[in-house]
Parts: structure tokens; sequence; C-alpha cells
């Protein structure tokens, strides 16, 4: 299944390209690029790669599904250009910027009758699926309350201004997460931290409270300009507690110039020394990292378009990510608990 992929920024280079290269059944069939810094990026890290100047001239070369990787704001444009050639879209993260506007072009993709999907590549990160698999295998009970913490020494990475800002960056990935292990959201209590950068005042750092309907809640927190690097997720149950302290070992692999499509069975495992501690009734134990692996986003979505089923991540899952985003920002403003 051929893809294209509309943008080669830090997304297109280092979190699309490579995956699609890795996934199988999959092929990467153009990246659309104008740029000429970017082009010859391009044609030197993908030598034989059509480059197309536009997402009209990839479409009209033919692909099977677009990845659009575009900054956000450009995105909702790009995304209705794909559906309404009846192309299958991938819309990278945040997928629009509030959860009525992901509601429109989820609408558009089911009236053209393509899959709209977006992604929430974090699911596959090692932790988190090792955590999940915890939960699932009953190793802590039921769940009561989980803790996920994500700081990045790296405030040159943030998106500043009011359309930007750390709630729709690292929130994006930390709330899909926190829904992905517990479900729906039925409320939300939100702090963000504020600071005036050039571009204006803009959120580098938040802290929000999720209550589930399963009974559960989550406690997610992120940050950008505070010289710490820390991955922390930490879960309570009837049963018994797991604690994690991973690291981001994929985004380091890429930034380190190794590929997946090189070692596909080794790729994306976290070291020993950085294994969780599941903690119960039978005793203590570490538990040995999952895979994290990207590509099977990729593998996922290309199997979906093949068997008519839904997308390993879907609009709908999408845009209730970002119901509870909109949720905690309305909480920050106001100081008070949102209801979904």
């Amino acid at each position: 299944m051929k893809f294209g992929v509309v943008g080669y920024g830090t997304g297109g280079q280092h979190f699309h390209a490579p995956f699609i290269a890795a996934a199988r059944g999959c092929e990467l069939g153009g990246v659309v690029a104008r740029a000429p810094a970017t082009v010859a990026k391009v044609r030197a890290d993908l030598p034989g790669t059509p480059v197309f100047a536009s997402l009209g001239e990839m479409l009209a070369a033919g692909v099977d599904v677009v990845t659009i990787t575009t900054p956000p704001e450009t995105r909702r444009d790009l995304v209705l250009e794909a559906i309404a050639a009846g192309v299958n879209v991938i819309a990278d993260k945040p997928f629009a910027p509030s959860a009525a506007a992901a509601r429109d072009l989820a609408q558009a993709a089911r009236d053209k009758g393509v899959t709209l999907g977006v992604y929430h590549n974090r699911r596959w990160d090692a932790d988190i699926r090792t955590l999940k698999k915890v939960v699932e295998d009953g190793g802590i009970g039921t769940p009561w309350r989980l803790h996920s913490r994500m700081d990045f020494d790296d405030p040159a990475t943030l998106e500043p201004g009011p359309t930007g800002g750390l709630l729709r960056d690292l929130g994006s990935h930390v709330v899909d997460q926190a829904l992905y292990v517990l479900g729906p959201v039925l409320s939300v209590d939100a702090q963000l931290d504020c600071h005036d950068l050039p571009a204006g005042r803009t959120d580098v750092g938040f802290c929000l409270t999720l209550r589930h309907e399963s009974g559960a809640h989550s406690h997610l927190s992120a940050s950008k300009l505070n010289f710490l690097n820390q991955r922390e997720l930490r879960i309570y149950g009837s049963g018994g507690s797991y604690v994690a302290n991973g690291t981001d070992v994929q985004a380091q692999a890429i930034f380190a110039g190794k590929r997946p499509a090189d070692d596909l069975e080794g790729w994306g495992y976290d070291a020993e020394e950085h294994w969780g501690t599941l903690r119960n009734a039978a005793g203590t134990r570490q538990v040995p990292s999952e895979q994290g692996a990207y590509f099977r986003y990729y593998e996922a979505f290309a199997e979906a378009i093949r068997s008519g089923t839904p997308p390993p991540v879907t609009a709908e899952e999408g845009i209730a990510v970002l119901a509870v985003l909109d949720a905690a920002r309305e909480s920050a403003e106001t100081g008070r608990t949102v209801t979904l």
C-alpha cells in the first residue's frame, strides 16, 4: 500500500518516513516538499523517492493514503483536499484546533467514504505498551489511579503563541494514552503554566486530572521549560501497583541515526535498567519491556484499508482527545472542573 507524506519537518523526517519504510505491506510513495533545502534533504535521506511540490501533484500521481504532518494551522485544508480526492488520510496530532473542527473533518470523510485516522503513535511506546499489558494481565487488579509525567528539557520545540502550546503538543499524547489505558473521560480539571514568549503568551507546562467513566482517575503532567528530562508512569489498583521510569527509546534511536527497518525484531525495547516494577501479593518483580514499534501503526492502518475495518486510531478517538484538551483549557481559564 502506497503512502504519501505531506511535510518533511521533524514529524515527516523522524516519525513517519522511517516507520512507513519499516512497515510490512507499506511503501513510501512520495513526499511533498517545496523549500529547496527540504527537497535536498528528502533526496539525500530517501534516494529514489518521488518529491512533489504540492499535495495536488502527489494525488495526481497516485497514492493510497496521505499522511498530513505539516504545521497544525495548515492541516485542515490539506486533510479536506485529500478527502475530496477520495484518498484515505492520516492526520498528525492534534488533527484539528478543536473537537468541533475535528467533527467536521470526520463527517467529510464519512460523506466521501474514505478512512480518516489520527497519528497517536505514542500508544506504541514501549513504556505504555508494557503498562497496558500489566493492566490487562490483572497484575494490579482493578485500576484506581494513573500518574503519567512526560518532562522534556526541550524549549526549542515549543510551538509558541496562543494557537500553540504544550497542552496541544505533549498533551495530545498523554491524554490519548490515558484514554487508551482507562477509557472514556467524564470530567477534567486543569492548571496551565504560561510564559510570555516572543510569539505571545504560551502554555509551557500543564497538570490535568481526568475522571474516567470506569471510576478510575488519571493525573497527567508535562513540561519543556524546566530543565527536566523525566518520563514516569505509575498506576495503582485494587491488587497492586506498577511504576516505570522509561526512556523515549524510539525517538532516541531515530535521532541517533538508527532505523527500524534495519532491525525490526530488536527495535524499540527499553533497556533492562529501565524496566518497570510490579508490586502485588505475589511479591515484587521487574517487568520486561514490551516492544515500542511505531511502524505497527502503519501496518494496522494498511490492514484496516484492505479489510474495511476501523483504523488503529479512529477520528472519533482523536475527537475524544481534543474534547479533553478543550475542556482542560476551559478549566484552566475558569478555575473550575469541566464536565464532558
